[in-house]
């Protein structure tokens, strides 16, 4: 079996969005899944699925690209809701409007007036949790009008990386995600994206996110794993 990642659905230069990645890879599996990305995944070309007991493998040629893992849902506790009102205010303050690390990303990219435009930013008076809103467009949808389940998994992404790597240490990837679906919201529904802090041990970065409706309730939860390429000493942080 083959699947290729189309370039719109791309995270940095020239290779797949983890998330949306993960999200193709766990919808083979029944859709709760726990995938680790092992290399950039190219774009606009196949790529092999390799199954094994319990999960599968992406590979081009003989590199394993990453792997997913059939799983429960992932152990996360939700913080308080975020209200549409105080995402929508957090967002204002999103960090990277200037020096965009991945500019071009489908999901928190400043360059991408067709992606997903989640600009998260620290919640007043909970600047832990970083939140935005966002109102997924039809182009994400399927004939019923419900958001396909890979673009919930995308947008569970990048939230999470400015909730534990802001002011950056260096530049994060992501490494791994588990996550699960609980509700499938309709195209143009506003929606809550939300990112937390869980642990943050030398390189690696842990925090969950969660997807909500306005009134509070999670339609979407994941933990991940972040992993920063070139840490920098707290002096070179700017």
């Amino acid at each position: 079996m083959e699947i290729e990642i189309p370039a719109r659905f791309c995270g940095p230069p020239d290779m797949a969005n983890g998330g949306y990645l993960a999200g193709r890879l766990a919808a083979l599996l029944g859709g709760v899944a726990d995938v680790s990305l092992r290399r950039a995944t190219p774009l606009d070309r196949p790529l092999l699925i390799e199954r094994f007991d319990g999960g599968l493998r992406l590979l081009d040629g003989d590199a394993v690209l990453a792997e997913a893992r059939a799983a429960e849902a992932p152990d996360v506790e939700l913080p308080e809701p975020v209200s549409l009102a105080d995402a929508a205010t957090a967002a204002r303050s999103f960090p990277r409007f200037v020096g965009h690390p991945v500019p071009g990303c489908l999901v928190c990219g400043t360059e991408r007036p067709d992606g997903f435009r989640i600009f998260p930013g620290p919640v007043p008076g909970r600047e832990e949790i970083y939140a935005a809103p966002w109102t997924p467009d039809p182009s994400l949808g399927d004939e019923t009008g419900l958001v396909q389940p890979e673009f919930l998994w995308a947008a569970l992404d990048c939230t999470g990386a400015f909730a534990v790597n802001e002011p950056p240490r260096g530049l994060a990837l992501l490494g791994r995600i588990a996550a699960r679906i609980d509700e499938r919201p309709r195209v143009g529904e506003p929606l809550v994206v939300i990112g937390w802090p869980i642990a943050r041990e030398g390189r690696r970065l842990e925090p969950g996110t969660a997807i909500l409706t306005p009134r509070g309730r999670a339609v979407a939860v994941a933990r991940a794993t972040w992993v920063l390429t070139n840490p920098r000493r707290p002096a070179e942080v700017s």
